[in-house]
């Protein structure tokens, strides 16, 4: 799951920022009736405004029937879908149903005849609480506007973006340089959604994540891989689609990857396999540009992938969310693996006096056994954090637990070894008074500093 749909605010509580916007679409559900407009909660993409409508739902226990840009937005679509769902009780126990129209100001052209009016006559006959949504308030008709209530999310301040951005590193057990996440803050324009994805592509595979990871173009200045990846999907202007392909730090090779990688947006098998088609050949130009070292081939790359692709799309655009190649983070997590496999190997050879070769073929499935049998005993024999003992159970969650606990328990035993500390030469017989130690040939004791397998 992306982090943007992961970490989206469950409760109005947790929304961050336009706390009067908030505030004011609360005291709207308060007292909802009919009498009341429909509120129209409108602003630029990433402040908010979908995650506090279903945040507000959530709070409110109402059910929410969403119509979107993917929707077919004819006046009978409409009327079917938001007509009878408006004027019908909820069938799971919630108390309302919230009418949600998310790009309420996308009803134009050809394909939205009598989009606009639908709604109109909607609102005139619904029994239950609508909000719609856009983007830009004075593309709207004059006739939506006048049946609406304006709400206004404005761009969010970076010092807002910085501690949601911590939190989810902190959840995804990622550290965080204060000078990366303020650079990402700053570069997301007042966008949270482009904040969370700046920090999903920077940080994904990461254990830490450095200032100088943090490759993003600055939203205000220059495209992001999201937005030339949307507007391909969308179908924009073969010139602006070349334009953004420049102003993107990812090279033709990245950017490949990513269409790639969301190509099961396309709305059918004939439009991903023309797409597929136009990837390959723009391959073609990439693979010779590293081959003649002759960079002026990406521009060819460049048009063959990207108006490829947005003639396949056909403008339907993205219904979902823009991901990033799925391999990087496969990558990520195998180099991740790989690195903990070799630490282990090194940290138990020294331990055991063992050749790593040695512990690798010959030892670790035994090794495996005795620790699943008793994983805390070996968290504390060969001090294993949790990525190193998840290695030998294959359950990451249980070996956190485990991890945790012994941590507990030797923190509650160094606090109590000073009192015992005090105590310890009160009627205890000195060492030359103690029997001497059995120095059978039955029983060998390992040479100081080296633990036991067995």
């Amino acid at each position: 799951m992306d982090w943007v749909e992961k970490y989206r605010p469950q409760h109005l509580q947790d929304v961050v920022g336009n706390s009067g916007a908030v505030r004011q679409i609360y005291e709207w559900a308060q007292d909802w009736s009919r009498r009341k407009k429909p509120l129209i909660l409108y602003g630029k993409p990433g402040t908010g405004k979908t995650s506090s409508a279903y945040a507000l739902a959530n709070d409110m226990n109402w059910e929410v029937v969403e119509l979107n840009a993917s929707d077919q937005r004819t006046k009978a679509a409409l009327e079917k879908v938001a007509g009878s769902g408006s004027t019908t009780a909820s069938l799971s126990g919630a108390s309302r149903k919230l009418i949600l129209l998310d790009e309420a100001d996308n009803l134009h052209g050809q394909a939205d005849r009598g989009g606009a009016k639908a709604i109109v006559e909607i609102i005139a006959a619904a029994q239950q609480p609508i909000i719609l949504i856009a983007n830009d308030y004075y593309s709207l008709t004059r006739e939506l506007k006048a049946v609406t209530e304006p709400v206004q999310f404005r761009a969010l301040q970076a010092r807002s973006i910085v501690p949601r951005l911590r939190q989810i590193c902190a959840a995804e057990g990622v550290a965080c340089d204060p000078a990366a996440l303020d650079d990402i803050a700053n570069r997301a324009g007042g966008d949270m959604r482009a904040a969370v994805n700046m920090l999903y592509a920077a940080a994904i595979g990461k254990e830490h994540l450095a200032a100088g990871d943090v490759h993003t173009s600055a939203k205000d200045e220059r495209s992001t891989i999201f937005e030339l990846v949307g507007a391909t999907f969308k179908g924009k202007r073969d010139a602006d689609l070349l334009r953004m392909a420049v102003e993107v730090e990812d090279t033709p090779d990245a950017v490949e990857q990513w269409l790639e990688g969301n190509l099961d947006h396309m709305p059918d098998l004939a439009s991903r396999a023309k797409g597929y088609a136009c990837l390959a050949r723009a391959d073609e130009y990439i693979g010779r540009t590293y081959r003649r070292q002759y960079y002026t081939l990406w521009r060819y790359a460049s048009a063959v992938m990207l108006l490829g692709v947005a003639d396949a799309a056909g403008g339907h655009g993205v219904h979902g969310r823009i991901m990033p190649p799925s391999r990087w983070q496969k990558m990520g997590a195998s180099k991740k693996q790989k690195a903990v496999r070799a630490g282990l190997s090194r940290k138990l050879s020294e331990m055991t006096h063992i050749p790593q070769d040695a512990l690798r073929e010959d030892f670790f499935t035994a090794i495996t056994i005795l620790v699943e049998q008793d994983p805390a005993k070996y968290v504390r024999e060969f001090e294993l954090d949790a990525d190193e003992l998840n290695l030998f159970i294959h359950d990451k969650a249980r070996a956190t637990k485990v991890v945790k606990e012994v941590a507990k328990e030797e923190k509650a035993k160094a606090k109590k070894a000073p009192a015992k500390g005090k105590d310890a030469g009160k009627g205890k017989k000195s060492r030359d008074d103690d029997p001497p130690a059995d120095t059978g040939e039955s029983r060998r004791d390992p040479p100081p500093g080296q633990a036991t397998l067995f």
